[in-house]
């Protein structure tokens, strides 16, 4: 006979309609977005030029394979280049 187990209670804050938050520093603003995806993927719906952002979650470089999910804290900074 298997012993029942009871879940967890899940944080009042938990929601299980969670998105990703996503930083964008020009023009500076957040929004949320549904995932997973891959960084290269968010940055199209975003109409961002792949070539040209940087895709960071938490303190880390993604690359643009890389896939990013709901619990994620993305920043995508414009890639900057000068001499």
């Amino acid at each position: 006979m298997r012993a029942h187990i009871s879940p967890l209670p899940l944080p009042p804050s938990y929601s299980y309609d969670r998105t990703m938050q996503v930083q964008l520093s020009h023009p500076s603003r957040s929004i949320a977005i549904k995932g997973p995806k891959r960084a290269k993927d968010l940055l199209r719906e975003l109409n961002l030029v792949v070539e040209a952002h940087l895709v960071i979650r938490g303190d880390e470089l993604v690359t643009e394979d890389e896939m990013l999910f709901d619990q994620d804290q993305i920043e995508i900074r414009p890639v900057i280049s000068g001499g």
